[in-house]
């Protein structure tokens, strides 16, 4: 372990000494709406997006109760207000990230701005929230299909992002993060079996703990649900509709639709708009 402890200190010097000889950090362009962080080496920086992925609110279909309750949050947010970090999480293609990017569509111009972090680069958090921190603009840092390991040092970094260091996160800014998981993170049977009784009260095992305070430090907790066959359905209608589809034969629509949904083995949003998409570019120009 010395010698181990030895090796990694030489490394640290050799990357003391080369990284003064490295490019300078490209400036942020400030101009943007929305970023990726991108790692470059021991740094990184805000890499613009150029063509955000635009969505309206309105078209999230099925997810009334999520979405006003997100839309609220962020209008807190944007007034200076009390507002907290969300977790949506739940079932897939059900909407959970078309929320968010609608909200960056929503409010861009009343000043939201929209960061992405991969979950391999959250280790960088400090970082980027130093870089926004006074900003006059609002900021959700973005993280997509979030889960981990215990081990894995970018959820020690999250956990004392949310709540847990000693220096208090930035007021412009706020962490949204979907997850097909509740707690973020694997759960076994097994550590069930630490869950005791105190003057019958239950207590959960450490492992079952220490799993929990993760997800608990986000304020806000959204669920999504798998769509029944109506809910899918109305998805469909939505986006045919969007799309300018004049249905002649609607119960014959609604037939492949379900058949797309079973080759698929799932009902949910995403899966309505792909059909929707399929079925408007199989219309010819005389049937639109």
């Amino acid at each position: 372990m010395d010698e181990l402890t030895r090796l990694i200190g030489r490394l640290d010097t050799l990357l003391d000494r080369v990284e003064p000889w490295l490019p300078a950090p490209r400036a942020t362009d400030w101009n943007a709406v929305a970023w990726r962080w991108r790692k470059e080496g021991r740094s990184g920086h805000l890499e613009a997006i150029r063509r955000p992925h635009q969505l309206a609110l309105d078209d999230l279909c099925c997810i009334e109760r999520q979405r006003d309750e997100i839309d609220r949050n962020t209008r807190q947010f944007l007034a200076g207000g009390g507002a907290n970090n969300v977790l949506l999480s739940g079932s897939r293609g059900t909407g959970k990230s078309s929320l968010i990017k609608a909200l960056l569509s929503t409010y861009q111009d009343q000043g939201l701005r929209l960061i992405e972090v991969d979950k391999d680069d959250l280790i960088d958090l400090p970082g980027i929230m130093a870089e926004i921190d006074g900003r006059p603009e609002r900021f959700i840092l973005y993280c997509d299909d979030l889960s981990f390991e215990a081990s894995e040092s970018a959820y020690k970094a999250l956990k004392a992002a949310l709540d847990g260091s000693l220096s208090a996160p930035p007021e412009n800014l706020l962490i949204y993060a979907t997850s097909n998981r509740r707690h973020l993170l694997p759960e076994y049977q097994s550590e069930n079996r630490d869950a005791r009784m105190v003057d019958g009260e239950i207590h959960q095992g450490e492992g079952v703990e220490e799993k929990i305070s993760l997800s608990d430090r986000f304020g806000l907790w959204l669920s999504f649900y798998p769509f029944s066959q109506e809910q899918y359905l109305t998805v469909v209608r939505h986006w045919l509709e969007r799309l300018g589809i004049r249905d002649p034969d609607p119960a014959a629509t609604e037939h492949a639709a379900l058949q797309w949904a079973l080759r698929r083995g799932s009902r949910s949003g995403r899966t309505a708009w792909q059909f929707a998409r399929d079925w408007a570019g199989r219309r010819t120009p005389e049937t639109r």
